[in-house]
Order: structure tokens, then C-alpha cells, then sequence
């Protein structure tokens, strides 16, 4: 391969945490990037998110400092939530007209997807990049699973290389077939200067705070059995986030003086909201990652985190959080925390920015051209 390596990015469209990362692999000397969107066009603007139940427009750059094609989407009801959202006669021909050295899939389960990577498996080196785990995998045996099972070796025979983000990630790839060697730790980042900069507020009570979509996936009403559990004036929750339940949720906390509901925030208000806070809570019961588990981290607040969030095990540990189990009662998550506010609290932004950042994926991607 020459000193310039040509690397195609394939995803579906622009995220925040996403172009970052894009920025910074474009100034490196030795990549030529250039990132195929395949929703197109209309995947960058505002769009209707029906988890969040509103219109979301992110308040960041998110086609700043790199190069950047949106293909021509030509399905009936675009969107990267279902296998047909996503349809781009073209993209084939424009990634080969660009000639990559590399041709880097985030995410198959789209049509467009799955084709780029068969077309491309023995013409060019296929990298892919997912986050998925094996958390919520059923128990015994099934046809559905041993079918599923059997596609997904499938589908990962066409790649080279599979750039994983953690623990519970890299046991996924190695149960549906590859090797490790073939797999490279490129842990999800954030930017973390941006969250690490707001000075955290002295306050007197203990403030617990929520930040994610108010739907049934992400368990707030577990927020409810803590907190009516607890009974303490002097511990306040802060929930940040809209959805389908958000009208319940207050119905429910309607008498709990010590809970507040500040609603759908952008990322440019939440650092301030998260250095606000002595714990972040995320009770979900299913997460690939989690990804409000950094954000909290950076800005230097701990987090209490279910087991069933892919990254918990990888960012937390007994110095900025605990791990719990949401699907048992909230006995146990208040005994945890009660024992962790006893705790002498320890630095640990540097050691957790060292590890979760983009120049960390940055440097991963450059040892394996």
C-alpha cells in the first residue's frame, strides 16, 4: 500500500459523535478520507425522531472539516431504522470511481450496506465498525437462533477487520466468526474538552440526574422505585429527555417534590447539566454502549449504570461509579449507593479522556494501515 491511504467511509448519516472523529482522520498526512451518507441529503437536517417524540436538529457542525458525498437514497421511507431505509443504486460505482484503498462499513443491517460489503470482500480491504453485543441474547436453544447465527457468520466473513469498542462488543464478533486477529479496540469517544470544561457547583443535597430517551427501552420508570424508595428530601433527580412516557413519568412523579423534568436538551447545554450532578443513572435495559455514560464521565460526574449497557464494564469501576442490576428491585441499587457516597471521591477524568478518545480511534486506525 502507497504512503497515502484511501479510506471510504460508509454510514448512514451525519451524527455528533461521529463527525469529530471524521475531522480528525482527515488532518492526518497519511488518509485521504472521504464519507459516503447514504440516507442523503435529507438524513442531515432535522428530522422526526419517534423515541425522543420530536423533531431533532442537532446544535453542532456535523460536515466541518472533512470530505463528505450524500448518495441519492432511493427508497420509499428512508431511514436508518429499518433494512430498507436505506436503498443507493449508485454507491458501488461511486466508491470504485474513487478508487479507496479501504472501504470502512459502519453498520450492516441496511440494504446498501450489506451490498457494499459482498461487492467489495477480495477487490479492497473491508474494515466495519458496530457496537452490537450479546446482552440481550436469548437463553437456550432456538431455530431463530441458529439461523440468526448462521447469517451473522455470514455477513462478517466478508470483512477484514472489525474495529471494536469494548468488552461485550468483541465477544459479539467472536461468536458470529472472526478471529482475533482480525479484530482491533477502538473504544466509542466523545469530545471530551467540550464536556470537561464547566466547573461543578457546590451544592447541599445529592443530586441525581437522568439523560436519555423517555422510552420503554431505557427503564425510567426505574427512577420512580429509587426515588420512593429512598423517601430522602435531600436527594433531588433531574430528569433530561422526551419520549412516549414523558407524559406518564410526570403523572407518576407528580407528588415528588424533588424531582424535576427539564426536557429535550442539545449537546451545547449539556455539559453544564452533567457537572450540575453527583450521579448519572441509567437503568436501561438494553444498550449497546451508552454513550451518556462518557459524557458524564468527562464533565467529572460518576455514574450508576445497568448491567445491560454494553460500555458499563469497560468505563466503570469502583472509582467513578457502580454497576447494578435494573431488573431487580431498587434494594440493591440504594445500598450501592449509599456505600459509594461514603466513598472518598478520586480523580479519574484524565485516566477516562485518556482512554475514550477520539485520538485513541485515531492512532487504532493508523497502526493498522
Amino acid at each position: 500500500m502507497s504512503s497515502l491511504s484511501k479510506i471510504a467511509i460508509v454510514t448512514s448519516h451525519p451524527i455528533q459523535y461521529n463527525a469529530p472523529l471524521f475531522k480528525r482522520l482527515a488532518g492526518v498526512s497519511c488518509i485521504d478520507l472521504l464519507v459516503f451518507y447514504t440516507w442523503g441529503k435529507d438524513g442531515a437536517g432535522k428530522k422526526y425522531d419517534p423515541d425522543f417524540n420530536r423533531e431533532i436538529s442537532w446544535d453542532l457542525p456535523l460536515l466541518e472539516g472533512y470530505d463528505y458525498r450524500f448518495c441519492e437514497n432511493t427508497s420509499k421511507k428512508p431511514g436508518s431504522h429499518y433494512f430498507n431505509g436505506i436503498k443507493t443504486p449508485n454507491l458501488i460505482f461511486q466508491i470504485e470511481e474513487w478508487q479507496p484503498d479501504i472501504v470502512w462499513v459502519w453498520g450492516w443491517a441496511f440494504q446498501s450496506h450489506l451490498k457494499v460489503l459482498r461487492h467489495f470482500k477480495g477487490r479492497s480491504i473491508v474494515w466495519f465498525r458496530g457496537d452490537s453485543t450479546l446482552l440481550d441474547e436469548p437463553s437456550g436453544f432456538s431455530l431463530k437462533k441458529l439461523l440468526r447465527k448462521v447469517f451473522l457468520k455470514w455477513v462478517y466473513s466478508h470483512i477484514d477487520k472489525a474495529f471494536y469498542v469494548g468488552a461485550n462488543n468483541r465477544d459479539y464478533f467472536l461468536k458470529f466468526g472472526l478471529k482475533e486477529n482480525q479484530l482491533v479496540l477502538a473504544p466509542h469517544a466523545i469530545d471530551n474538552e467540550r464536556f470537561s470544561g464547566v466547573q461543578k457547583p457546590m451544592t447541599n443535597s445529592f443530586k441525581l440526574l437522568y439523560v436519555g430517551k423517555l422510552e420503554p427501552r431505557k427503564n425510567p420508570f426505574y427512577l420512580m422505585k429509587i426515588m420512593t424508595q429512598l423517601n430522602c428530601a435531600e436527594v433531588k433527580l433531574s430528569i433530561v429527555g422526551s419520549g412516549p412516557l414523558e407524559r406518564d413519568l410526570k403523572e407518576k412523579f407528580s407528588e415528588h417534590s424533588n424531582v424535576e423534568f427539564l426536557g429535550f436538551k442539545n449537546q451545547i447545554e449539556l455539559p453544564s447539566i452533567y457537572s450540575s450532578a453527583d450521579l448519572l443513572v441509567l437503568p436501561s435495559l438494553s444498550e449497546t454502549w451508552g454513550l451518556t455514560i462518557n459524557e458524564a464521565l468527562a464533565c467529572g460526574t460518576p455514574v450508576a449504570a445497568s448491567v445491560y449497557c454494553g460500555g458499563a464494564i469497560d468505563m466503570i469501576n469502583s472509582d467513578n461509579g457502580f454497576l447494578f442490576d435494573p431488573k431487580k428491585g431498587p434494594e440493591s441499587f440504594i445500598e450501592k449507593l449509599e456505600q459509594f457516597r461514603k466513598q472518598e471521591k478520586k480523580q479519574f477524568i484524565q485516566k477516562f479522556k485518556d482512554q475514550y478518545s477520539y485520538d485513541r480511534i485515531v492512532k487504532a486506525v493508523i497502526n493498522n494501515l
